[in-house]
């Protein structure tokens, strides 16, 4: 969800720059930083930026930029003299009576020596600064579009490689239950003990079934061939693929857990190294 763009306007004697800058976040949080002029327009500035941007930690300026001699700020010269009178009848002041430019200088120091007129901002300036903050937009989700293209690479290969994994796991399991049924059957064998043959099969049966995994890497597949589905949507998906990769997570899980096996665990171990991959990028995502 990273992005910025950036566009420029001219008004008469006025330089429009809108600014745009976006980072990652679950929600979209809105930060507009306007000219007072254009506060009464920033609710409508507002759903002009959420309609396209939907996600991200936004950072959305306005900067104007004064370029002729025009100014709404000018002296109050009412003011100043008010100023100046006050300081010749202030008490023990060390200042000859006659020195005006002096005190001119003292006075212009005070607060409120400048006035300023509210300006209006008219429909057409509005338009523009609405024309150029839609291009300033469409500028991040141009820049968003490149790294999403770029996450979409990344993640397919990660998928892919999870795949490849499980397709170790599966050659693996292969043979994995009846190993484990022959070493436990050795072990009964070597303590030299009768057992009831029907009593331990039927323990057997119960501590393998503990140990099988078929529902699970039937359920991984299914979840790995989803987030691909879901990559592929012309919709914003970056919230629904981050449910998918927690239940492909939990898959993971629970295949390590009832491995049993060196080989399988080694493996277990790459599939979540590749997981956590895709997880540091998902709120890159839209």
């Amino acid at each position: 969800m990273t992005g910025y763009g950036k566009s420029v306007a001219q008004s008469g004697d006025k330089k429009i720059t809108v600014e745009i800058r976006t980072l990652n976040s679950k929600n979209l949080d809105l930060n507009m930083r306007l000219s007072s002029i254009y506060k009464e327009r920033e609710l409508h500035l507002r759903q002009l930026a959420a309609k396209e941007l939907k996600r991200g930690k936004v950072d959305f300026a306005i900067h104007v930029e004064h370029t002729g001699v025009s100014s709404t700020a000018q002296l109050d010269t009412a003011v100043i003299a008010s100023y100046i009178t006050q300081l010749k009848t202030v008490s023990g002041i060390v200042l000859p009576s006659d020195d005006d430019a002096k005190l001119l200088e003292i006075a212009s120091k005070f607060p409120d020596v400048f006035s300023s007129k509210k300006e209006d901002i008219s429909k057409e300036e509005f338009e523009l600064i609405e024309k150029t903050a839609l291009e300033s937009l469409k500028a991040v989700t141009a820049y968003r579009l490149d790294e999403g293209n770029s996450l979409l690479a990344e993640f397919k290969d990660r998928i892919h490689n999870l795949k490849s994994l499980l397709e170790q796991v599966k050659a693996i399991d292969v043979d994995r239950l009846s190993a484990v049924r022959t070493r436990l059957e050795k072990a009964v064998h070597d303590m030299k003990e009768t057992v009831d043959a029907n009593r331990f099969e039927q323990e057997l049966i119960f501590y393998l079934e503990k140990y099988d995994i078929t529902e699970e890497k039937v359920r991984l597949n299914n979840h790995l061939d989803y987030f691909l589905e879901t990559m592929d949507s012309d919709d914003s998906q970056g919230k629904k693929l981050g449910f998918i990769s927690q239940e492909i997570g939990r898959e993971i899980n629970t295949i390590g857990s009832k491995a049993n096996h060196a080989t399988m665990q080694q493996i277990v171990v790459q599939m979540k190294d590749e997981l956590e991959k895709i997880k540091e990028q998902m709120l890159n995502v839209l």
